[in-house]
């Protein structure tokens, strides 16, 4: 009997620090995204003769078209909260994070992928919907100083810790 190789699993790649951005310069490349959700919205409202009273439901339809699902994991220790977020298929350099007291912001915007067929054509390969914009509310303040971001395998996993008046000098959370 003839023996057969097992190969060698792919060993992960690192995790990679993401460095977060200035608030207030995400919120300015967020707006673009904002506004296409808004006018999808209103394009539906129209499409249904104007008929009011469903603005929660159009809304997040245009959301559903245009944005990627994300998901997210809490977990909360007595000095820090840990998010998981899911942004498979995103590169480092395809999102952008701001971490501030009480706010985690992300937005990711896929590059558009391109092939050469054999004739010599360009294809375009759809990454519909090609773009996450997702504002988490914190439960708890954290300093964003202290904050750790790593992107691994399609996980963006953050370390904040949590604010210092949050914290007594037992390590339990202050009421």
């Amino acid at each position: 009997m003839k023996s057969t190789r097992v190969p060698k699993p792919k060993a992960e790649k690192p995790p990679s620090l993401v460095q977060p951005c200035d608030a207030e310069e995400l919120r300015w490349k967020m707006q673009p995204v904002q506004l296409a959700i808004a006018r999808r919205a209103y394009e539906l409202f129209e499409k249904r003769n104007r008929e009011h009273g469903h603005d929660w439901e159009d809304w997040f339809r245009a959301e559903s078209e245009l944005l990627r699902p994300v998901s997210i994991m809490t977990h909360e220790s007595a000095e820090r909260l840990s998010l998981h977020v899911n942004v498979f298929g995103f590169a480092e350099n395809e999102l952008l994070i701001s971490v501030e007291p009480r706010r985690v912001a992300i937005l990711g915007q896929k590059e558009l992928v391109t092939a050469e067929t054999g004739a010599g054509e360009i294809e375009y390969i759809d990454w519909y919907p090609d773009q996450v914009l997702r504002l988490i509310d914190l439960p708890i303040e954290i300093d964003p100083e202290g904050a750790v971001v790593e992107l691994q395998t399609g996980m963006l996993k953050f370390e904040l810790p949590k604010a210092a008046k949050q914290v007594t000098e037992a390590g339990v959370a202050a009421a």
